[in-house]
Protein backbone atom coordinates (compact mmCIF):
# COMPACT_ATOMS: atom_id res chain seq x y z
CA UNK A 1 0.00 0.00 0.00
CA UNK A 2 1.45 3.37 -1.05
CA UNK A 3 1.19 6.12 1.54
CA UNK A 4 -0.43 9.33 0.38
CA UNK A 5 1.74 12.38 0.88
CA UNK A 6 -0.08 15.12 2.77
CA UNK A 7 0.46 18.51 1.14
CA UNK A 8 1.28 21.36 3.48
CA UNK A 9 -1.08 24.32 3.50
CA UNK A 10 0.79 27.18 1.79
CA UNK A 11 1.86 30.08 3.99
CA UNK A 12 1.53 33.40 2.16
CA UNK A 13 3.57 36.39 3.29
CA UNK A 14 1.52 38.97 1.43
CA UNK A 15 4.17 41.69 1.55
CA UNK A 16 6.88 39.56 -0.05
CA UNK A 17 4.58 37.85 -2.53
CA UNK A 18 2.49 40.84 -3.59
CA UNK A 19 3.74 44.21 -2.34
CA UNK A 20 7.17 45.04 -3.77
CA UNK A 21 6.79 48.63 -2.55
CA UNK A 22 7.31 47.79 1.12
CA UNK A 23 7.50 43.99 1.58
CA UNK A 24 8.44 44.11 5.28
CA UNK A 25 5.74 46.57 6.36
CA UNK A 26 3.98 45.87 9.66
CA UNK A 27 0.62 46.75 8.14
CA UNK A 28 -0.53 46.16 4.59
CA UNK A 29 -3.62 47.53 2.85
CA UNK A 30 -5.04 46.58 -0.50
CA UNK A 31 -8.45 46.52 -2.14
CA UNK A 32 -10.08 43.13 -2.41
CA UNK A 33 -10.47 43.57 -6.17
CA UNK A 34 -6.74 44.15 -6.77
CA UNK A 35 -5.80 41.12 -4.67
CA UNK A 36 -8.40 39.04 -6.55
CA UNK A 37 -6.83 40.11 -9.84
CA UNK A 38 -3.43 38.95 -8.54
CA UNK A 39 -4.35 35.75 -6.66
CA UNK A 40 -7.61 34.90 -8.43
CA UNK A 41 -11.22 34.99 -7.28
CA UNK A 42 -11.14 31.28 -6.57
CA UNK A 43 -8.40 31.32 -3.92
CA UNK A 44 -7.30 27.86 -2.69
CA UNK A 45 -6.65 27.11 0.96
CA UNK A 46 -3.75 29.02 2.50
CA UNK A 47 -2.72 30.68 5.75
CA UNK A 48 -0.69 33.61 7.07
CA UNK A 49 1.28 32.26 9.99
CA UNK A 50 2.40 35.55 11.54
CA UNK A 51 -0.33 37.94 10.39
CA UNK A 52 -3.88 38.85 11.27
CA UNK A 53 -6.02 39.52 8.22
CA UNK A 54 -9.38 41.25 7.86
CA UNK A 55 -11.52 41.25 4.73
CA UNK A 56 -14.12 44.03 4.83
CA UNK A 57 -16.35 43.54 1.80
CA UNK A 58 -18.57 46.44 0.76
CA UNK A 59 -20.20 44.88 -2.31
CA UNK A 60 -20.71 41.48 -3.89
CA UNK A 61 -20.80 38.06 -2.27
CA UNK A 62 -18.39 35.37 -1.12
CA UNK A 63 -18.28 31.67 -0.33
CA UNK A 64 -15.72 30.91 2.31
CA UNK A 65 -13.98 28.04 4.07
CA UNK A 66 -12.62 29.42 7.34
CA UNK A 67 -10.81 26.86 9.49
CA UNK A 68 -13.31 23.97 9.63
CA UNK A 69 -16.44 26.06 8.92
CA UNK A 70 -18.13 26.97 5.63
CA UNK A 71 -19.88 30.33 5.11
CA UNK A 72 -21.70 32.12 2.33
CA UNK A 73 -22.90 35.69 2.46
CA UNK A 74 -23.53 39.03 0.80
CA UNK A 75 -21.70 42.27 1.52
CA UNK A 76 -21.40 44.27 3.65
CA UNK A 77 -19.56 41.78 5.84
CA UNK A 78 -16.28 41.19 7.64
CA UNK A 79 -14.04 38.11 7.71
CA UNK A 80 -11.59 38.03 10.62
CA UNK A 81 -8.72 35.56 10.24
CA UNK A 82 -6.17 35.15 13.06
CA UNK A 83 -2.63 33.91 12.37
CA UNK A 84 -2.21 30.31 11.17
CA UNK A 85 -5.95 29.77 10.48
CA UNK A 86 -6.43 28.13 7.06
CA UNK A 87 -8.95 29.75 4.72
CA UNK A 88 -10.11 29.60 1.11
CA UNK A 89 -12.81 31.47 -0.78
CA UNK A 90 -14.58 32.15 -4.04
CA UNK A 91 -16.01 35.59 -4.77
CA UNK A 92 -18.26 36.95 -7.49
CA UNK A 93 -16.81 39.21 -10.18
CA UNK A 94 -18.25 42.41 -8.68
CA UNK A 95 -17.05 41.70 -5.13
CA UNK A 96 -14.84 44.42 -3.69
CA UNK A 97 -13.80 45.95 -0.39
CA UNK A 98 -10.78 46.31 1.84
CA UNK A 99 -8.13 43.81 2.98
CA UNK A 100 -6.03 44.78 6.00
CA UNK A 101 -3.12 42.54 7.01
CA UNK A 102 -1.15 43.27 10.21
CA UNK A 103 1.76 41.50 11.90
CA UNK A 104 0.58 39.54 14.92
CA UNK A 105 3.02 41.15 17.36
CA UNK A 106 1.66 44.60 16.45
CA UNK A 107 -1.97 43.60 17.00
CA UNK A 108 -1.24 41.80 20.24
CA UNK A 109 0.76 44.79 21.53
CA UNK A 110 -2.24 47.02 20.82
CA UNK A 111 -4.48 44.80 22.91
CA UNK A 112 -1.95 44.29 25.72
CA UNK A 113 -2.02 48.07 26.13
CA UNK A 114 -5.76 47.77 26.98
CA UNK A 115 -5.72 45.17 29.78
CA UNK A 116 -9.02 43.73 30.91
CA UNK A 117 -11.06 45.28 28.10
CA UNK A 118 -11.16 42.35 25.68
CA UNK A 119 -11.71 38.59 26.13
CA UNK A 120 -8.54 36.63 25.34
CA UNK A 121 -10.39 34.45 22.84
CA UNK A 122 -11.36 37.49 20.76
CA UNK A 123 -8.03 37.50 18.91
CA UNK A 124 -7.83 33.72 18.58
CA UNK A 125 -11.11 32.74 16.99
CA UNK A 126 -11.94 33.42 13.31
CA UNK A 127 -15.20 35.20 12.59
CA UNK A 128 -17.61 35.75 9.70
CA UNK A 129 -19.84 38.75 10.41
CA UNK A 130 -22.65 39.97 8.13
CA UNK A 131 -23.59 43.52 9.09
CA UNK A 132 -27.26 42.89 8.39
CA UNK A 133 -27.32 40.55 11.39
CA UNK A 134 -25.76 42.78 14.04
CA UNK A 135 -27.75 44.70 16.70
CA UNK A 136 -29.00 48.14 15.69
CA UNK A 137 -27.04 49.94 18.40
CA UNK A 138 -23.80 48.69 16.80
CA UNK A 139 -24.53 50.23 13.38
CA UNK A 140 -22.59 53.46 14.11
CA UNK A 141 -19.47 51.31 14.49
CA UNK A 142 -20.09 49.86 11.02
CA UNK A 143 -20.05 53.37 9.58
CA UNK A 144 -16.94 54.21 11.58
CA UNK A 145 -15.20 51.04 10.37
CA UNK A 146 -15.89 51.97 6.76
CA UNK A 147 -14.55 55.49 7.30
CA UNK A 148 -11.32 54.13 8.82
CA UNK A 149 -10.94 51.63 5.95
CA UNK A 150 -11.30 54.46 3.43
CA UNK A 151 -8.64 56.45 5.30
CA UNK A 152 -6.34 53.39 5.25
CA UNK A 153 -6.79 53.16 1.48
CA UNK A 154 -6.06 56.86 1.03
CA UNK A 155 -2.96 56.74 3.26
CA UNK A 156 -1.67 53.53 1.65
CA UNK A 157 -1.83 55.12 -1.79
CA UNK A 158 0.10 58.19 -0.65
CA UNK A 159 3.80 58.95 -0.29
CA UNK A 160 3.40 61.66 2.33
CA UNK A 161 5.71 61.98 5.33
CA UNK A 162 4.60 59.86 8.29
CA UNK A 163 2.80 57.33 6.08
CA UNK A 164 3.92 54.27 8.07
CA UNK A 165 2.98 55.82 11.43
CA UNK A 166 -0.38 56.95 10.06
CA UNK A 167 -1.15 53.46 8.75
CA UNK A 168 -0.38 51.94 12.16
CA UNK A 169 -2.54 54.49 13.99
CA UNK A 170 -5.44 53.91 11.60
CA UNK A 171 -4.90 50.16 11.84
CA UNK A 172 -5.21 50.27 15.61
CA UNK A 173 -8.45 52.25 15.37
CA UNK A 174 -9.73 49.77 12.79
CA UNK A 175 -9.02 46.77 15.03
CA UNK A 176 -10.60 48.40 18.09
CA UNK A 177 -13.77 49.21 16.14
CA UNK A 178 -13.87 45.72 14.64
CA UNK A 179 -13.49 44.19 18.11
CA UNK A 180 -16.47 46.18 19.37
CA UNK A 181 -18.53 44.84 16.47
CA UNK A 182 -17.45 41.26 17.12
CA UNK A 183 -18.43 41.56 20.78
CA UNK A 184 -21.77 43.15 19.90
CA UNK A 185 -22.60 40.50 17.32
CA UNK A 186 -22.14 37.39 19.44
CA UNK A 187 -20.60 36.14 22.68
CA UNK A 188 -17.04 34.91 22.41
CA UNK A 189 -17.11 31.12 22.58
CA UNK A 190 -14.31 29.02 24.05
CA UNK A 191 -11.83 27.66 21.54
CA UNK A 192 -12.31 24.06 20.51
CA UNK A 193 -9.91 21.92 22.48
CA UNK A 194 -8.64 19.94 19.50
CA UNK A 195 -7.21 23.04 17.83
CA UNK A 196 -7.45 25.63 20.58
CA UNK A 197 -4.72 24.23 22.81
CA UNK A 198 -2.16 24.11 20.00
CA UNK A 199 -3.10 27.62 18.91
CA UNK A 200 -2.93 28.92 22.48
CA UNK A 201 0.55 27.48 22.93
CA UNK A 202 1.74 28.77 19.58
CA UNK A 203 0.51 32.32 20.21
CA UNK A 204 1.97 32.25 23.73
CA UNK A 205 5.27 31.18 22.19
CA UNK A 206 5.07 34.09 19.72
CA UNK A 207 4.43 36.47 22.63
CA UNK A 208 7.42 35.05 24.51
CA UNK A 209 9.62 35.36 21.43
CA UNK A 210 8.51 38.97 21.07
CA UNK A 211 9.52 39.73 24.66
CA UNK A 212 12.89 37.93 24.62
CA UNK A 213 14.23 37.43 21.08
CA UNK A 214 17.00 39.98 21.57
CA UNK A 215 18.29 37.94 24.52
CA UNK A 216 18.75 34.79 22.38
CA UNK A 217 17.25 32.23 24.80
CA UNK A 218 17.67 28.60 23.83
CA UNK A 219 14.65 26.66 22.64
CA UNK A 220 14.82 24.77 25.93
CA UNK A 221 14.50 28.12 27.75
CA UNK A 222 11.46 29.03 25.68
CA UNK A 223 9.86 25.65 26.38
CA UNK A 224 10.44 26.04 30.13
CA UNK A 225 8.77 29.45 30.09
CA UNK A 226 5.73 27.81 28.49
CA UNK A 227 5.84 24.77 30.84
CA UNK A 228 6.13 22.30 27.97
CA UNK A 229 8.92 20.16 26.53
CA UNK A 230 11.08 21.33 23.67
CA UNK A 231 9.73 18.48 21.55
CA UNK A 232 6.15 19.61 22.23
CA UNK A 233 7.06 23.19 21.33
CA UNK A 234 8.57 22.06 18.05
CA UNK A 235 5.54 19.89 17.28
CA UNK A 236 3.15 22.79 17.92
CA UNK A 237 5.14 25.10 15.63
CA UNK A 238 5.21 22.52 12.86
CA UNK A 239 1.46 21.98 13.16
CA UNK A 240 0.43 25.64 13.44
CA UNK A 241 3.09 27.32 11.26
CA UNK A 242 4.57 24.39 9.33
CA UNK A 243 8.07 25.32 10.44
CA UNK A 244 10.28 24.35 13.39
CA UNK A 245 10.37 26.51 16.50
CA UNK A 246 13.92 27.67 15.74
CA UNK A 247 12.75 29.12 12.43
CA UNK A 248 9.99 31.10 14.18
CA UNK A 249 12.64 32.71 16.40
CA UNK A 250 15.00 33.34 13.48
CA UNK A 251 12.23 34.90 11.41
CA UNK A 252 11.54 37.40 14.21
CA UNK A 253 15.23 38.32 14.41
CA UNK A 254 15.39 38.73 10.64
CA UNK A 255 12.26 40.85 10.60
CA UNK A 256 13.77 43.24 13.13
CA UNK A 257 17.10 43.27 11.27
CA UNK A 258 15.39 44.13 7.98
CA UNK A 259 13.44 46.91 9.68
CA UNK A 260 16.53 48.46 11.27
CA UNK A 261 18.52 48.21 8.04
CA UNK A 262 15.79 49.90 6.03
CA UNK A 263 14.55 52.54 8.43
CA UNK A 264 17.49 53.43 10.69
CA UNK A 265 20.87 54.94 10.02
CA UNK A 266 22.65 52.73 12.53
CA UNK A 267 25.84 50.99 11.35
CA UNK A 268 25.49 47.26 10.76
CA UNK A 269 27.71 46.56 13.77
CA UNK A 270 25.39 48.57 16.04
CA UNK A 271 22.35 46.76 14.66
CA UNK A 272 23.99 43.43 15.47
CA UNK A 273 24.49 44.54 19.09
CA UNK A 274 20.91 45.85 19.25
CA UNK A 275 19.72 42.38 18.24
CA UNK A 276 21.80 40.61 20.87
CA UNK A 277 24.65 39.38 18.67
CA UNK A 278 28.01 39.69 20.44
CA UNK A 279 29.91 39.43 17.16
CA UNK A 280 28.90 41.56 14.12
CA UNK A 281 30.61 39.07 11.81
CA UNK A 282 28.35 36.29 13.12
CA UNK A 283 25.30 38.51 12.61
CA UNK A 284 26.40 39.16 9.04
CA UNK A 285 26.75 35.41 8.36
CA UNK A 286 23.37 34.72 10.00
CA UNK A 287 21.66 37.39 7.87
CA UNK A 288 23.41 36.48 4.63
CA UNK A 289 22.62 32.77 4.93
CA UNK A 290 18.90 33.43 5.33
CA UNK A 291 18.32 36.49 3.16
CA UNK A 292 20.79 35.74 0.38
CA UNK A 293 22.84 38.93 0.65
CA UNK A 294 24.92 40.68 3.33
CA UNK A 295 23.23 43.30 5.55
CA UNK A 296 24.98 46.22 3.84
CA UNK A 297 23.92 45.07 0.40
CA UNK A 298 20.34 44.56 1.61
CA UNK A 299 20.30 48.14 2.91
CA UNK A 300 21.51 49.51 -0.43
CA UNK A 301 18.94 47.46 -2.36
CA UNK A 302 16.01 48.55 -0.18
CA UNK A 303 13.71 51.24 -1.63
Amino acid sequence: MVATKVQAIPDIHIGRVYDRRDPESDIHYETFERLAQFFGRNTPVHRHYCFFQVHFLVRGSIRLNLDDCVYSGDAPLVIFTPPTIPHAFHSDEDTDGHVITVRQEIVRAWFRAMPGQWPEALLREPAFLEFGKIPGDALPDVQYLEQIADLLKHESDSDRPGRSAALLALGQSFFITLSRLLLAAKPVVPMRHDRGEDLRLFLNFCDTVEAHFREHPTLSDYAKRLSITEARLNDVCRRMAQRPSKEVVHERLLQEARRLLRYSGMPVSEISYQLGFADPAYFSRFFTKRVGMPPGQYRQASP
